[in-house]
């Protein structure tokens, strides 16, 4: 109420023509039309075929079966107990990678904080997993850390009688956790790192004269603080890691079975794989429209921290 109020005040004050008109919004904004209808055209216009797609029988090795089956494909994926396990699998990665990649980056950061020599030297080092690419980092771990009979994993815990365990195949979904974790924890430490640096040291020195500890200085006055740098940082390493291909893909390929896959993989094996084109975009459909219902609720959350936090 109170902003239609303010809309239509706005509207009323608005002059007829010269700067602030409408016509002078519309010629402002006119430079960046290209670049809205070049991002309508590859985003929307892929996204529509899809749709399209997803309302066909279609295999790739019966040439002529395609034909319009409505939403068919739809009831056949809800119904798919290989589907719904791997949409479980998603959730199990993306949240288990964020969560930890938080947890690890936030003791990080919280060490890094502090002043010592070589500081910068070693902060580098850790930033540098961020920096590679994702089948690079997959390959890493699955060649040289968890090899069964070379790997650097089984030569550390040998004489914990680890022996020549196959830690991809034995535990798909946990190496795979592990190496995102090792990927996406640099980015959460720097997010945290900026809050860090964004904390007014007057706060600090006066919760510590008034006699807290240093736990809690941290509890009651650095992780309120961090709260908005956390709540970003969880759902952009969110909305990334529901998207892993490169990493599965080069680890696992999803097995043994479908015990490592999610979502993104599942439909690539569909579709190029099974050549199913009408199941498999209905199954982009359902995930895409999944995630933005997600991911918008969870930016809402941070705008509305973000906006408490200016408000105080």
């Amino acid at each position: 109420m109170t902003a239609t109020a303010e809309r239509v005040e706005e509207t009323r004050t608005r002059p007829a023509s010269g700067p602030g008109s409408r016509k002078d919004g519309w010629i402002r904004r006119a430079p960046l039309l290209p670049a809205l209808i070049f991002t309508i055209i590859v985003t929307q216009l892929p996204f529509l075929i899809t749709i399209w797609y997803s309302l066909q029988s279609w295999n790739l090795v019966r040439p002529g079966s395609q034909r319009f089956v409505g939403l068919e494909n739809y009831g056949t994926v809800f119904t798919d107990s290989q589907f719904r396990g791997v949409a479980l699998n998603s959730v199990l990665l993306t949240l288990g990678s964020v969560a930890i990649a938080m947890i690890l980056g936030l003791a990080i950061a919280l060490l890094l904080n502090r002043a010592f020599v070589g500081r910068g030297i070693v902060r580098t080092l850790i930033i540098t997993p961020f920096l590679i690419t994702p089948v690079a980092g997959a390959l890493l771990w699955k060649t040289v850390l968890f090899d069964p009979t070379y790997g650097l994993v089984n030569f550390v815990l040998g004489p914990f009688g680890a022996g020549q365990t196959d830690w991809v195949s034995t535990f798909p979904r946990t190496a795979v956790i592990i190496a995102l974790v090792w990927q996406w924890t640099p980015f959460m430490m720097l997010l945290i790192l900026a809050g860090l640096g964004s904390q007014p040291p007057e706060v600090l020195e006066a919760a510590r004269m008034d006699g807290a500890t240093g736990f809690a200085v941290f509890r009651e006055v650095t992780l309120p603080h961090l709260r908005r740098f956390i709540e970003l940082g969880v759902v952009l390493g969110a909305i990334y890691l529901v998207n892993t291909f490169d990493t599965i893909y080069m680890m696992t390929q999803g097995g043994p079975g479908t015990a490592s896959a999610n979502l993104p993989f599942y439909i690539y094996q569909r579709a190029f794989l099974g050549f199913d084109i009408g199941e498999s975009a209905a199954m982009g459909v359902v995930t895409v429209v999944a995630t933005i219902i997600i991911a918008t609720l969870a930016l809402r959350l941070i705008f509305r921290s973000f906006s408490a936090a200016e408000e105080a």
